[in-house]
């Protein structure tokens, strides 16, 4: 490595290089699934043979191109980088190899170079790995705005070749300084590039000095992403998602099916039966009584599913308050739902009212998060009562996530269902001591600060300062409010009615 005291540059690969994984079929599949849907999806997958045919036959960057062309043909630019800022993320940190990172970050100028497209890999490698530029291919898009799915290397025509084109491109990007070193595959397509640079390194990138943890760049942590799938969809995976997709749906209907009919009593046995597991800890607290006002049940908020899951390890209907979720999700709901307004002492009144009538739940993160983190606490639970009880939430899924940003939150607890054993843990503290209320002359903000700290401790999370509106400028481009037309409103309200006046013959 260079001496950190003159100005040092690298440029690596991608793939094979900074992340593991030297085949980037996975990563198209991801935004056929997500920018475009199954049918893309399942298509990609039966032309893999082809495409991994045309790679052992040494034909170039021909079967690159058809993986491109028939993940992207036709899709939305605006779809594409979506997806690159929303779902590929995950996946690629989780990818990352951690010592050609260290090694990659200690230069002062960093360019990635890969094969994939550009706009596929340039908000990760500049915001998570701290690159300073990207060089890949350029998708060709029509002046509708739609993908054609055709590349260019990225000063070229349609026919340059990609490896030859960057390799142009970086001897005009540094001119008469090469880069200091080259992180690369000698058998790899873009790894022309290597001859360009005064040292030459290839992976596995290992350096006999240790290093400085408290110098060392860090990739910025992935808190926020999007998407379905909770596997990197290889080939292998892919096909097993596609196998289970008709099971799947089958069984969500049977599951959400028997949980609107049962009792809530039941609930914990028949779960068992369909592949559903609870574990809890720790002991919860007694139904409220006439002597006392209700329960404030604070909870960390991982799916759309965790009130409902708290009401069947009380074995009670537990009322729950949300905001913005979908109408379709209040209708499938087995226990009653306090729509909040964001208006604060309209919610203020309308939480008290709730708790003079019995316990209630609420999630003051104000929206879900899958990362180990929480996102920062409203504090006007604390303002309202002191019989507070902070509950640990997780989840456990296989196949598909069920929370979404961009996708319709309708299906969030069909793709919970649909999951072959989804598991949860219920974690139940303590009541807070008065002297940790505002009765003992806390201030809310406080309040809410030690029961996010001690959640987060309880978890093995981290606390932050992100909120509701944050996840979602990230992942969606809005501020996250789901906007109902006042037909739709006034059709879903009929709707309601009719499902609680049957509800009493199931219950």
């Amino acid at each position: 490595m260079e001496n950190s005291s003159t100005f040092s540059s690298v440029v690596s690969e991608f793939e094979g290089t900074l992340l593991k994984d030297a085949d980037p079929f996975s990563y198209f599949m991801l935004v056929a699934f997500e920018a475009s849907g199954l049918v893309r999806f399942a298509l990609l997958l039966l032309l893999w043979p082809l495409i991994r045919l045309m790679e052992v036959m040494g034909m170039g960057d021909a079967g690159l191109k058809l993986t491109t062309f028939v993940a992207m043909a036709g899709v939305p630019e605006s779809e594409i980088e979506a997806v690159a800022r929303a779902v590929l993320p995950k996946f690629y940190m989780d990818d990352v190899d951690m010592e050609a990172w260290r090694m990659f970050s200690g230069y002062d100028r960093r360019v990635v170079v890969t094969k994939m497209p550009r706009v596929m890999v340039e908000r990760f490698v500049k915001e998570h790995l701290r690159a300073d530029e990207v060089v890949g291919s350029e998708l060709v898009v029509s002046r509708f705005g739609f993908a054609t799915g055709l590349v260019k290397g990225g000063g070229g025509g349609g026919g340059v070749d990609i490896g030859s084109s960057i390799s142009s491109r970086l001897a005009k990007m540094f001119g008469d300084e090469p880069p200091s070193v080259g992180f690369g595959r000698s058998t790899s397509s873009v790894c022309s590039f290597l001859s360009l640079c005064k040292e030459q390194m290839h992976p596995p990138c290992t350096t006999n000095q240790k290093p400085d943890h408290a110098a060392v760049l860090r990739p910025l942590p992935v808190i926020f992403h999007d998407g379905r799938l909770v596997k990197r969809p290889t080939p292998s995976t892919a096909l097993l998602i596609l196998l289970w997709m008709p099971f799947g749906v089958l069984l969500a209907i049977l599951r959400i099916t028997v949980g609107l009919i049962l009792p809530m009593w039941a609930t914990p046995y028949v779960s068992r039966v369909f592949g559903g597991k609870v574990i809890v800890k720790g002991k919860p607290p007694p139904p409220a009584s006439a002597a006392n006002s209700g329960v404030l049940f604070v909870c960390t908020h991982r799916t759309l599913m965790d009130p409902v899951v708290l009401s069947t390890v009380l074995r009670r209907q537990i009322p729950a308050v949300t905001y913005s979720i979908s109408r379709l999700s209040e209708i499938l709901s087995p226990i009653p739902t306090v729509r909040l307004t964001r208006t604060r002492d309209v919610d203020a009144e309308k939480i008290k009212r709730q708790l003079a009538k019995g316990d209630l739940v609420v999630c003051p993160e104000g929206t879900t998060c899958r990362e180990p983190f929480l996102l920062r606490f409203s504090a006007l639970f604390a303002e309202l009562t002191d019989r507070i009880v902070p509950v640990a939430m997780n989840y456990r899924v296989g196949f598909f996530h069920a929370t979404t940003a961009r996708g319709w939150k309708g299906l969030d607890p069909i793709f919970f269902f649909m999951n072959p054993r989804p598991v949860y843990e219920v974690t139940f503290l303590n009541q807070l001591p008065a002297e940790a209320t505002c009765s003992s002359g806390k201030s809310p903000h406080d309040v809410a600060n030690y029961v996010q700290r001690i959640l987060a401790s309880t978890l093995g999370f981290e606390c932050t300062n992100f909120t509701r509106k944050d996840k979602y400028r990230v992942l969606a481009g809005n501020d996250g409010n789901v906007v109902v037309s006042s037909t739709m409103s006034s059709f879903v309200d009929q709707v309601k009615k009719v499902v609680s006046t049957f509800k009493p013959f199931f219950h």
